[in-house]
């Protein structure tokens, strides 16, 4: 394949040299009109450009022969081109961005929606069905939706252990409200704590909302967060610069027809693909993972759907609280005798009402609401437009050919080759860092690649990681995958012994305090945190190893 591609390029090389040392005997006195207007139009000064072409030794980037350009007039067009090129990259960069932050708001924005009209109907419903046993608990209501947003958003917080934190502190306000005649020191709260698995005094609720809910928001989260990470490392690699040789390349593509004294012969169609190949060789790398990403969010939908599915359960959470308190009262006698069983007979509250002067409370069937279809409908939006975009790293060098370059339509005796009107005859090359070897276009360094983007398609690893995690229903540790801590739309983690998740601190009584604070995240619906996450090292010094040893291990080719 080597062989081939250079003796291609040796038949090509030597018919244009041949061509361009006949040239055209009239073409040494042709006038520069067309391209002065050209020039012109880019905002140039006039006066760089000669009245005819003139010899073009001064030349550094295009053919030597005759030329209608100065030295300025091909250092200003190659600056020219590079700034072209850097924007039709940019300007394809954020409509990809574009494309996956309008995905990413209207599916947050549901799953956001649910969790609150959840909250809604538990404030609206539980004060008349439940009384005081709700009224007189509503904080611990409030900071358990708010946990519950904080893992959606990416805290480093384990959903397992706050939900148990919440039944057992709920159990203790609970118990208490219950049994107002009765003295409950916090040695015997702690006691009924102890015992509160085998008593199950809230029926099956809190195991079958400790079971869907780990599954649907970890889903959820990563869907979400995974359509984030998209975003970031397309903004990122945007950011990384074009190299010297590619400028010049770029240059002799685009303008040096022009300096040729053809400005109508646009680029052969594979001389443009190659040129763009070398230049975007680093990028096209990114491609595997990218894919590998973009299936892995595509498949982690299948768990939306369904009884145990992410629409469902987010928009019930109270459906399970409410079923939670009902247990709580029917179990009520029952409960309280194993309780003096297993804990001893508590004091009698002298200043406690009796138990027959409890406060009206009554029970709550609420009803399941119907799917509305919206979310079904954002997915499928959503899937498509995965799927058109899956090809995007390797197509850039064609889209931009076609859609920026004014790239022939076909290769023929007319298009541009580099060096003259005439067929381009090599090859072109393949996908990648490594296939431009032989690029005959553009001088690429294949043993060194571009750390930036090799950043990148780490990041691509771990969310993929993540995704395929969560659709085992594992709680995967959501740390914030950018590396500047920006615009994925994902919280910032930091390790549970440093900040993030809850501080428990024994009080003299050696029980854990019913207010507790939260992991410090901003959220879009203004929820106020009253603890600050931080950074994550140990995610950052792992990224650097990984990086240290791909620089090391690169292959040695030439």
């Amino acid at each position: 394949m080597e062989l081939r591609a250079r003796g291609w390029w040796l038949l090509w090389a030597i018919a244009a040299l041949v061509a361009f040392a006949r040239g055209d005997p009239a073409s040494k006195s042709r006038s520069c009109s067309e391209v002065r207007q050209i020039y012109g139009a880019k905002g140039f000064s006039l006066s760089d450009v000669p009245q005819a072409e003139i010899s073009g030794e001064h030349l550094r980037i295009c053919p030597q022969g005759y030329t209608c350009c100065t030295s300025e007039m091909e250092e200003n067009l190659a600056n020219h081109s590079r700034m072209e090129l850097e924007t039709a990259l940019h300007d394809s960069s954020r409509a990809l961005q574009a494309t996956l932050a309008t995905q990413l708001h209207g599916i947050d924005d549901h799953f956001q929606r649910l969790l609150n009209d959840s909250e809604r109907t538990l404030q609206d419903a539980f004060p008349g069905a439940f009384g005081d046993l709700y009224t007189q608990n509503t904080r611990a209501f409030r900071d358990l939706y708010a946990e519950l947003r904080l893992y959606y958003r990416g805290a480093n917080l384990h959903l397992e252990e706050t939900l148990a934190e919440f039944w057992a502190r709920l159990l203790e306000r609970l118990f208490k409200q219950l049994h107002p005649q009765l003295l409950l020191p916090d040695d015997y709260l702690d006691c009924l704590g102890k015992q509160a698995e085998a008593l199950r005094p809230f029926g099956d609720a809190p195991r079958e909302l400790r079971l869907r809910a780990t599954r649907a928001f970890v889903a959820a989260r990563s869907f979400v967060q995974g359509l984030g990470v998209a975003s970031d490392v397309v903004r990122k690699v945007a950011q990384v610069p074009l190299a010297p040789e590619c400028s010049r390349a770029i240059m002799k593509l685009v303008y040096c027809a022009h300096c040729r004294g053809v400005p109508g012969a646009r680029p052969c169609p594979d001389y443009c693909r190659n040129v763009l190949k070398g230049c975007l060789a680093n990028q096209a790398d990114l491609d595997a993972e990218w894919r590998n990403l973009l299936d892995s969010m595509v498949l982690i939908t299948d768990k939306f759907w369904g009884p145990s599915g992410a629409e469902n359960v987010i928009g019930s959470i109270h459906m399970w609280l409410a079923e939670a308190i009902n247990a709580l009262q029917d179990n009520k006698d029952t409960l309280t005798a194993k309780v003096i069983q297993g804990c001893g007979n508590p004091k009698v509250n002298p200043h406690g009402s009796g138990p027959e002067e409890k406060r009206r409370r009554g029970k709550l069937a609420l009803q399941e609401k119907p799917p509305t279809g919206t979310l079904e409908k954002l997915v499928s939006e959503a899937k498509a437009q995965l799927r058109d975009i899956q090809d995007f790293w390797i197509s850039l060098p064609g889209t931009l050919c076609s859609e920026k370059m004014a790239m022939s339509p076909a290769s023929d005796d007319r298009c541009w080759n580099g060096i003259s009107k005439g067929r381009y005859l090599p090859e072109v090359m393949g996908d990648g860092l490594a296939n431009q070897i032989n690029n005959p276009e553009v001088e690429v360094d294949i043993t060194k690649p571009d750390m930036t983007i090799r950043q990148q398609i780490m990041q691509l690893k771990i969310m993929t990681n993540r995704l395929r995690g969560a659709y085992g229903g594992n709680d995967v540790d959501f740390q914030d995958a950018s590396d500047d801590g920006s615009g994925s739309g994902s919280g910032g983690g930091c390790p549970d012994d440093t900040c993030g998740r809850r501080v428990i601190k024994k009080n003299s009584s050696s029980r854990t305090p019913l207010t507790h604070a939260l992991p410090g995240l901003s959220e879009q619906e203004g929820q106020k945190t009253s603890a600050s996450s931080c950074s994550e090292p140990h995610s950052f010094f792992l990224l650097f190893l990984v990086t240290l040893v791909l620089a090391v291990a690169r292959p040695r080719w030439r």
